[in-house]
């Protein structure tokens, strides 16, 4: 058998489980299997592995997408530049196994956003691994954004300096943050959304509920609005393309 996961600290929200089971009978992959592995802290990780002999590979989320790198062998260019991994494949080299990171965040938002005409300023809300890969899409793509974070010096300002007029000068608002999945207590990040307007587009990594509130007060103000369902999509089947091959 061939063994898949995903390791994060809470997994009740997660689609990725069915997703790669419904893609696994759908392509007769019989042989494979995905599970859920919840780790109260990323220094288990070893003892995962060594308890999953038949693990090839896992998908990593919050809030590990960055405490997991000094437990890697590798990293790929892009992970190394962004800071953060969300797909590990497990090998076997001549008898030691080997743990090499990738990053597919980055890959799955710049292609959920494929012909998408974005506004030239933005708001990354969060510092996490996935605000890490988004802000390296933004640096590619050439727009410049700030980074948005609870607490000061870790990102480029606090929630509180988001005043209405940042808010209209920023008109791509991306959320890296749980805030708004299901289960989750806070329900909305503490942003001045009347200052909202229909040249805004608003784009929420959380997925589940399909409408975060975030997004519910978007089109509330007439902005855009995009979750992260394809994005989700998009880096497991490019988490899948890394598993399957025999070299990156």
């Amino acid at each position: 058998m061939k063994l898949f996961g995903l390791i994060g600290k809470s997994l009740a929200h997660s689609y990725s489980q069915s997703f790669f089971a419904e893609k696994f009978e759908k392509e007769g992959l019989r042989d494979c299997q995905y599970r859920l592995f919840e780790l109260s802290a990323i220094d288990l990780l070893p003892d995962l592995i060594a308890s999953e002999p038949d693990l090839c590979g896992f998908n990593v989320t919050i809030p590990y997408k960055k405490s997991v790198i000094p437990f890697l062998d590798e990293l790929s260019p892009a992970a190394a530049e962004i800071g953060a991994v969300n797909v590990v494949k497990v090998e076997q080299r001549g008898g030691d196994q080997c743990l090499k990171g990738y990053n597919t965040d980055a890959e799955g938002f710049a292609s959920s956003l494929s012909g998408v005409e974005l506004p030239n300023k933005a708001l990354v809300l969060g510092t996490g691994g996935a605000a890490s890969a988004v802000s390296y899409v933004l640096r590619k793509r050439g727009i410049p954004f700030l980074q948005v974070s609870r607490a000061p010096g870790q990102g480029d300002m606090t929630y509180v300096d988001v005043t209405e007029k940042v808010l209209r000068d920023h008109p791509l608002v991306i959320n890296c943050t749980p805030v708004g999945t299901t289960g989750e207590k806070q329900r909305l990040l503490p942003l001045p959304y009347e200052a909202l307007t229909p040249a805004h587009y608003l784009y929420d990594l959380v997925y589940n509920p399909e409408v975060t509130p975030f997004l519910e007060k978007g089109k509330q103000y007439g902005a855009r609005t995009q979750n992260g369902l394809s994005m989700l999509h998009l880096q497991a089947e490019a988490a899948w393309r890394i598993w399957g091959s025999s070299e990156e």
